[in-house]
């Protein structure tokens, strides 16, 4: 928590100084753009300072400097070319998260350390090229432009050792170049957030340590390749608001048997859900919304075994990492809709349970077998036809913190079981064809009324009470054997009886009314004609 002013005084004297660690203060560093330092260093780590706005150009003239931390420093300058011509001195570069604008020049320049972060910056033009000895990159949150096939594809026929690509959020376009053949090393693609296209090559099957794949948010068709099936050790698929179709592919069950999370949302697969997603024991996050799914939801959901616990998995979502100046950072993340919201979740993604089956055409009855879900946070099967009674034992389901089922078809009472909820926080019943009180409890009244809407719903949080407004209470008589009773429609049926009888019951059994009563019937007509025929 030091915080104050650093200047040139401080070093004046320190000519041997090697290492400096300072990180996660609230120090500025005051130091002329002409100064030079009496030292020489190897590593430096003053993340979280204040060096701003210009480019330090004093580390221009550390010619032994192999770790370099200067992320959150509020730089806004652009990076001096005699800086890129250091480049292959570094193992570890972070420049992560200032305000630094500009290009990267690709010649002479090829990035060469271990680790690189440039992320969330200002940095455009061009991706750079990159050196086969390079373990990590991070060129996400910036403004490169164009296509990445220089960078797949630069020198084909080299062994590539990198573990982790992120060009997440940034203007690339085009397609993914099928020249991934050298990449065997690779755990992380992420290309998530650009303006990409085409169809998934099938040298992506190449990648057969990657284990995680973000192609979320681009503009990419065709269907998902089998050849991704060699990518065994997967543990993430998102490869949602995209164009894929097709069926969802029955290898994904059958031969990603780690995935903990499988995000295909915003497409146009279509066909049933595969039962053979329900081998994968280990996911925890399915979202399969917004696509053209039909049929029902299959019964064998209950073998998503780490739903069904409150329990941690191991952390194999945060297993990618990279270790520098005595901590280990995650480098794994993942884009959730919870709640209607997206929203990033990172270091506590493994924490995280979802079921998200929104905005198909799945039919049915929900599963009986989805209750015993029991560890899971989130669920959506909202927008859809299904039908049927809400099952009675949801309570169990004691982990829920959102709950939508609007807008189907369902029937039938809330179940009472729904408030012993305690950590529900959110919940949408609407339009629907529920029935009957809705059941008391701190919990379900605590909602917004819209939340039960559309529905012969009633009591709080509504306004209408049970025995008023219309809405009529369900009585059950032990007479009956608990059948409803509506007295309107007995007391109509009721008079419909009396009145026939009443009327046409003397002209059937008493003859000389009869007679009468038809006479009277003929002299109305013959005035009746008359008066038509003056």
């Amino acid at each position: 928590m030091l915080k104050g002013v650093v200047s040139e005084v401080h070093f004046s004297n320190l000519t041997s100084l090697k290492y400096f660690y300072a990180s996660g203060n609230q120090l500025t560093l005051k130091a002329s753009q002409n100064w030079i330092p009496p030292f020489q260093l190897e590593s430096l780590s003053l993340r979280s300072w204040s060096f701003g706005p210009k480019f330090p150009s004093w580390l221009c003239s550390q010619r032994h400097l192999q770790s370099l931390d200067i992320s959150y420093t509020g730089i806004s300058d652009v990076v001096p070319p005699s800086f890129w011509n250091l480049s292959s001195q570094f193992q570890i570069l972070n420049l992560s998260h200032n305000l630094i604008h500009g290009e990267i020049p690709n010649s002479p320049v090829v990035l060469s350390a271990l680790v690189i972060d440039l992320s969330s910056n200002h940095f455009k033009g061009p991706l750079p090229c990159i050196s086969s000895d390079v373990y990590v990159l991070d060129l996400s949150n910036n403004s490169f432009s164009g296509s990445i096939s220089h960078v797949f594809c630069f020198k084909v026929n080299e062994q590539k050792y990198i573990r982790y690509l992120n060009l997440e959020k940034n203007l690339l376009s085009g397609i993914i170049p099928d020249c991934l053949m050298k990449w065997n090393y690779l755990e992380v693609l992420n290309l998530g957030n650009n303006n990409f296209s085409g169809s998934i090559p099938s040298s992506m099957g190449s990648l057969t340590s990657l284990r995680s794949l973000h192609l979320y948010n681009n503009t990419f068709s065709g269907t998902l390749p089998s050849s991704l099936k060699n990518c065994k050790e997967l543990v993430i698929i998102d490869v949602a608001e995209n164009r894929f179709a097709g069926n969802i592919p029955s290898w994904i069950g059958q031969r990603c048997t780690s995935l903990m999370i499988l995000n295909l949302r915003s497409n146009y697969f279509h066909g049933h859900i595969s039962k053979e997603l329900c081998a994968l024991a280990s996911l925890q996050i399915l979202d399969l919304s917004h696509n053209k799914l039909s049929g029902s939801i299959p019964r064998c959901v209950k073998n998503f075994s780490a739903m069904a616990t409150n329990n941690i998995s191991d952390d194999h979502l945060n297993s990618i990492s990279y270790s520098g100046f005595g901590e280990t950072l995650p480098l794994e993340s993942a884009w959730l809709v919870i709640k209607g919201n997206i929203f990033e979740y990172s270091t506590i993604l493994q924490l995280v349970k979802s079921i998200d089956f929104s905005k198909n055409s799945l039919s049915g009855k929900i599963p009986i077998e989805v209750t015993s879900l029991q560890g899971l946070h989130y669920l959506n099967l909202s927008y859809n036809l299904l039908i049927g009674s809400i099952p009675e034992n949801i309570g169990a389901m004691g982990s829920l913190e959102s709950i939508d089922f609007s807008l189907n078809q369902l029937s039938g009472q809330v179940p009472s079981s729904m408030s012993s909820l305690t950590f529900l926080n959110h919940l949408n019943l609407s339009n629907n064809n529920l029935t009957g009180k809705i059941p008391l409890s701190t919990q379900l009244q605590s909602f917004d009324p819209s939340s039960f809407i559309g529905n012969e719903l009633c009591g709080p949080p509504l306004t209408n009470n049970c025995t008023t407004n219309g809405v009529k209470p369900n009585i059950r008589s032990k007479d009956t054997g608990g059948l409803e009773v509506d007295w309107f429609y007995v007391s109509m049926s009721l008079g419909l009886v009396v009145g026939f009888w009443g009327v046409c019951g003397p002209l059937l059994f008493n003859k000389q009314w009869r007679m009468m009563y038809f006479q009277f019937l003929n002299r109305i007509g013959y005035k009746l004609k008359s008066v038509v025929l003056l």
